[in-house]
């Protein structure tokens, strides 16, 4: 076995400057937008083709090296931190569309290009893709933390989109899962065990992926509710009508007075609904004149649409920075963010429930969420340097885990485990967490691919 030295020579040998043990660069990767403290890795490593990543691991491994996937770096959890060092695999340079299929409806691409960028390119095929989970997050990380977003609601989650990949294993193996055919029954789904998996078990190299059609006409808007109740009620039965809607997103009468200090809007200070509507003209105009006699029902007002591109633009920009634009509000804070996604029916249960609690606590705690699909999220904000008020943050979503647990939800619908939720896998999973770890244990004997996320003892 060589030891760590002589794997980041061998590595450098390989790699030139493109391996990188500068401080400031493993600072950069040992980082995060999540309330852990920072892990720099040992090293930073830059491939640029699926061979040099499958050597990578086999130096890596022959070592005892830990490795660890990095895209854009927009995890919420620590999925991307170096808690035992070892080399992070960033894929910046593996940015490439590989091949267009404009009849079949799918793209292949390389893991490190963005979802802004890939649509960029996509504009002149009259096809995009839909996922958006608001950050320009790499397409190799959104499938490893099976991501989602505003567009959920109507387009599914990366599951849903992501028809097969291109995976190094442990061993330094490489293999295909999935095709570009519609849907397959021939044998297990390794497409959907590494959508999801947050790297631990093999880095993604190539992603094949579904697109969908431009439609022909968008239009937004958004409106205020005299109660949360209200707001959320109007989500459900709008759902329930079978009304297409492509997002639908809540925002608390909190994060409405947050958008007002940070972003300078004028929104009347209650809960807020934000839609979106895709399809044909004639049908656009149907489903927001249905959506408006619905939302009027639960006490739906001040209707705002927005036709231009401009402004809806606008309007979802507000959203997607919903978290910067209120830490601007609420300078002086340190900020705890979590999420859950809970059955419809318990949605607005979960959202009166956690905002009441959040209110007794006496802390700052703005609620936004995709509630067309039962996923919201708090910003939890205890004021810097005060531990008491941290603790209580620490306990308010730990009670929000809980809660989805106990209406029958899951303790993350979008940002994943990393290592901030592993402390409730056993009781959202019970014995299936175990198969999870054997399936670990399977791949990566060694426990090197992304070591101390997601799975048991790892």
């Amino acid at each position: 076995m060589s030891t760590k030295n002589d794997a980041l020579e061998a590595l450098s040998d390989l790699l030139g400057p493109r391996l990188n043990r500068s401080d400031s660069d493993r600072a950069l990767h040992g980082r995060s937008e999540a309330h852990f403290q920072d892990m720099p890795p040992d090293a930073v490593a830059y491939p640029e083709t699926t061979a040099e990543v499958a050597e990578i691991v086999r130096l890596c491994r022959a070592a005892g090296l830990p490795l660890i996937g990095w895209g854009a770096g927009t995890s919420l959890e620590g999925h991307a931190l170096a808690p035992r060092g070892g080399v992070t695999v960033d894929f910046n340079r593996m940015n490439k569309v590989l091949e267009v299929a404009p009849e079949d409806m799918v793209v292949t691409v390389q893991p490190g290009i963005t979802r802004e960028e890939l649509n960029t390119g996509l504009r002149a095929t009259g096809l995009f893709f839909p996922i958006d989970p608001g950050a320009n997050a790499s397409l190799g990380g959104m499938a490893s933390t099976r991501a989602s977003g505003t567009t959920a609601v109507r387009y599914g989650t990366m599951r849903a989109n992501v028809l097969g990949l291109e995976v190094v294993l442990a061993d330094g193996r490489v293999i295909r899962t999935g095709t570009r055919a519609p849907k397959s029954s021939t044998g297990y789904d390794l497409t959907a065990l590494f959508v999801g998996a947050e790297g631990t078990l093999g880095l993604i190299t190539e992603l094949t992926l579904k697109l969908h059609g431009q439609p022909e006409a968008v239009r937004a808007a958004v409106c205020a509710f005299d109660s949360m109740g209200g707001a959320v009620d109007a989500v459900i039965a709008t759902i329930q009508s079978g009304i297409p809607m492509a997002r639908i997103e809540f925002v608390d009468r909190a994060a409405a007075e947050a958008f007002n200090r940070g972003a300078g809007t004028d929104w009347p200070d209650a809960p807020h609904l934000m839609l979106e509507f895709h399809g044909t003209e004639a049908g656009v105009t149907e489903q927001m004149q249905r959506f408006a006699e619905i939302a009027t029902d639960f006490g739906g007002q001040g209707f705002r649409w927005a036709e231009k591109l401009e402004d809806r633009n606008a309007l979802w920009a507000m959203r997607h920075n919903a978290y910067r634009t209120t830490l601007r509000a609420y300078p002086d804070s340190d900020p705890l963010t979590t999420d859950i996604c809970v059955p419809i029916s318990k949605l607005a249960q979960a959202v009166e429930e956690t905002a009441a609690e959040i209110a007794a606590a006496g802390l700052p705690g703005p609620i936004v969420g995709h509630v067309g699909d039962g996923n919201f999220h708090a910003l939890l904000l205890p004021r810097k340097g005060d531990a008491v008020q941290k603790a209580a943050a620490v306990k308010l979503a730990a009670s929000m885990a809980e809660r989805a647990l106990r209406l029958g939800g899951t303790v993350s619908g979008e940002h994943g485990i990393g290592m901030g939720k592993t402390k409730y896998m056993r009781a959202e999973h019970g014995d299936a967490w175990d198969v999870m770890g054997a399936i670990k244990t399977a791949l990566d004997p060694e426990g090197l691919m992304n070591p101390g996320k997601l799975l048991p003892g790892n």
